[in-house]
């Protein structure tokens, strides 16, 4: 006899038994408590049931003809797709030794005949309850299973799970694809016989050693691992501990294959190498530019002290020529001789320094020395200038990094653009040349002009390539200025102030201060290109 008696898509329940009127009683016993109900009436028609529909709960009579209970209740948990159901025993045998049997092949209750019927309701609600909760977990645990071995498939870093002893317990498709072997291959090997060839030899000192024997999670970058075939790649790897309640089970490793990140960085180092280099010619074409627009100057700061000197040098002979020469008199011709001498020998110093290609790597510097420097420096152009240069520096101001010869030539091409549009206004109003702390960590050097100023559309291509208000200019003075300033750290900008004239002004870090950079996104009250 073989027959569905009852419909409930929540709890199946098969109910077992050779007896036709025990049948009818388990039957009448469960029909209304909303369980799908399956008849069986020997063991083989049992098996077929419960391979096509995977009760929840198997009432089993144990004493059948041609198959007892405890041969069904076996090869139901033999059978994968039976496995997992909650077999209930119903016999009449009610010793010992029988219940231990009926648990030791798989059963999970014992109800004695003759039964109640109020136990049976119980025991199968209970069982039908237990396996539903199981069943769904055991789902729940595949999807995320499912879910887990998707995502590590998905992603291209290799990842290895290792036992303490670095045997690989798991390892992901892109672990497999690096190495150069198949998943099978790997699972059960040393890694650190495969990645370093240590077969017998300590490991102590290797890669993530220290998270499989001590949970210590490491992390580095640019090591050499070996594959397969014995060829070594670069890899960054970081190794995080196995713990299970505080007890370590080794651990957890995900790398990678930088040989490809290392030659791209090697490839933009180079770049940059050359974008410097272009630059540090770029700024050197600069100064000599500027040196070929103030030669004229030059030859004349450096002919005077030499027309003086020979001056004094033609009133010191004849001097000595007299009878009784006044020997203090010619000692004090002969200083003046030394003083011009020096002088001469100092503009050609500033000149020489000026000229020649900045040395790699910056220098502690004063600012005020340096701008004061500069300043005579440029008394070349500012002899057209009725009103000259002023230098305000407070006192206290802190050193600053960066290279002295490119900070000086940004402060000059600033201080000559501020003559020239002075110059241009006929405005007797001196250039200002002043700097000031900025925050903790930033030096703000400004060069303020009562010049003509400049146009709003000019603003935005001030510090562009080859743009330029001058009738003769190639436009390279300001974004060279620019780009040295950058170059040190700092930013370059323009300001236009309310009464006129223009104002420029640079930032350079101070020497030993830490903080944010001195090139700020949004500088208050500041109009920078």
């Amino acid at each position: 006899m073989t027959e569905v008696v009852s419909e409930n898509s929540e709890v199946t329940v098969l109910l077992v038994d050779d007896n036709p009127q025990n049948l009818k009683v388990l039957y009448e016993t469960l029909k209304d408590k909303g369980y799908r109900l399956l008849i069986a009436n020997e063991g083989d028609k049992a098996l077929d049931l419960a391979h096509r529909h995977q009760p929840e709960v198997i009432l089993l009579d144990i004493m059948m003809p041609d198959m007892d209970g405890y041969e069904v209740c076996e090869r139901l948990k033999a059978d994968p797709e039976t496995a997992d159901c909650a077999v209930v025993f119903l016999s009449a045998l009610d010793d010992l030794q029988a219940k231990v049997r009926g648990f030791s092949l798989g059963g999970a209750d014992y109800i004695s005949k003759p039964f109640q019927s109020q136990e049976v309701i119980a025991r199968v609600k209970t069982h039908a309850r237990v396996i539903r909760l199981e069943r769904e977990l055991q789902a729940r645990n595949r999807e995320l299973q499912g879910d887990q071995t998707r995502i590590l498939n998905s992603i291209s870093e290799g990842i290895y799970g290792l036992d303490e002893n670095g045997v690989i317990e798991f390892a992901n498709p892109a672990a497999a694809a690096i190495l150069g072997s198949p998943v099978d291959a790997i699972i059960g090997c040393n890694f650190f016989e495969i990645h370093f060839a240590a077969v017998g030899e300590d490991t102590g000192g290797l890669p993530v050693h220290g998270t499989c024997r001590q949970g210590v999670a490491e992390s580095q970058r640019n090591i050499r691992m070996l594959r397969t075939d014995g060829s070594g790649f670069p890899a960054e790897y970081r190794s995080t501990p196995k713990l299970d309640d505080d007890e370590l089970h080794g651990a957890v490793v995900v790398f990678r294959d930088i040989t490809a990140e290392l030659e791209s960085e090697a490839a933009l180092e180079e770049a940059r190498e050359l974008v410097q280099e272009q630059r540090d010619q770029l700024a050197h074409a600069s100064r000599l530019t500027t040196m070929g627009e103030m030669a004229a100057g030059f030859a004349h700061e450096v002919n005077q002290p030499l027309t003086a000197i020979t001056n004094y040098a033609r009133v010191s002979k004849r001097m000595m020529g007299k009878e009784t020469p006044d020997l203090g008199l010619i000692g004090e011709t002969l200083d003046k001789i030394e003083a011009q001498s020096h002088r001469a020998s100092e503009i050609i110093r500033r000149i020489r320094r000026f000229m020649k290609k900045p040395a790699t790597g910056k220098e502690i510097i004063s600012m005020p020395a340096l701008l004061e420097d500069t300043r005579q420096f440029a008394e070349v152009d500012m002899r057209n200038n009725e009103g000259g240069i002023e230098v305000a520096v407070p006192e206290g101001l802190p050193d600053v990094l960066a290279d002295p010869i490119q900070v000086q030539q940004v402060a000059l091409n600033l201080i000559r653009n501020a003559l020239e549009a002075t110059r241009s206004s006929g405005s007797a109003t001196p250039v200002e040349v002043s700097a000031s702390l900025v925050g903790s960590h930033c030096v703000r050097v400004q060069v303020r002009d009562y010049g003509v100023g400049l146009s709003a559309d000019a603003e935005d291509k001030l510090f562009l390539p080859f743009y330029t208000t001058k009738d003769e200019g190639m436009g390279i003075g300001l974004a060279t200025c620019r780009s040295l300033i950058q170059a040190q750290g700092g930013d370059i900008g323009f300001e236009r102030p309310q009464d006129g004239g223009a104002c420029f002004f640079f930032t350079l870090p101070v020497a030993g201060a830490e903080g944010a950079p001195c090139r700020p996104d949004n500088p208050p009250d500041t109009r920078e290109d």
